[in-house]
């Protein structure tokens, strides 16, 4: 029987507002240390193998006061290789861990900012985007696609835009609300996290 592997992507977000403390480079940023990050990856891990097993969400202590603090958060899956599950909210509206254990289960069961009016604002590879006319046409794209694309601001802009379900060029329109939020990524490759050989 072929393995299948599971790979784990979390991205916790900012979004980007007037008077908001940020680093040297412009930016800011969560400040997870890898103990913290390990701990998040592994508890979206256990999140799904719990849920598979117990039909429950795993019992955790936080690990410290950082991973109770409210960011958003995105989770993604690959299985495989190939794309499994993407989901999140970009709101600080529950406690990191809580939103990590919660967007896991949706990532693998369900998956279905700050205004600008400057697009020149806009940085390609280091914001996202958020295009929104109206209470119901809303889309966002991450920051990374629209490097993978290779596109440029106007490219991102009208893809996002796509995304709300509007022209491509809804982005001129003044009704058109454009926000952009700042993320930080991180995976279990990188942090160097080894899933155990099946025996």
């Amino acid at each position: 029987m072929k393995k299948q592997i599971l790979v784990l992507f979390c991205m916790f977000v900012f979004l980007i507002e007037e008077g908001f403390i940020m680093s040297d480079k412009n930016e800011p940023i969560v400040g997870l240390n890898k103990d913290e990050k390990i701990y998040l990856l592994d508890l979206a891990r256990k999140t799904i193998a719990e849920l598979i097993s117990h039909n429950k969400l795993p019992v955790t202590k936080p690990i410290s006061d950082k991973v109770k603090e409210e960011f958003g958060v995105f989770v993604t899956l690959h299985k495989n290789g190939n794309l499994r599950g993407c989901i999140g909210y970009i709101e600080g509206i529950r406690p990191l861990y809580q939103a990590v254990m919660e967007m896991a289960e949706s990532a693998a069961f369900r998956d279905p900012v700050v205004k600008i009016e400057d697009i020149n604002r806009i940085e390609v590879g280091k914001h996202g985007i958020i295009i929104q006319r109206g209470p119901y046409q809303r889309g966002l794209l991450l920051p990374q696609v629209a490097t993978e694309w290779g596109w440029n601001r106007e490219d991102f802009l009208t893809q996002t835009c796509y995304k709300a379900g509007l022209p491509g060029d809804a982005w001129k329109d003044k009704e058109t609300e454009i926000s952009i939020f700042s993320a930080e990524i991180f995976n279990e490759k990188e942090l160097h996290l080894h899933q155990k050989k099946a025996g």
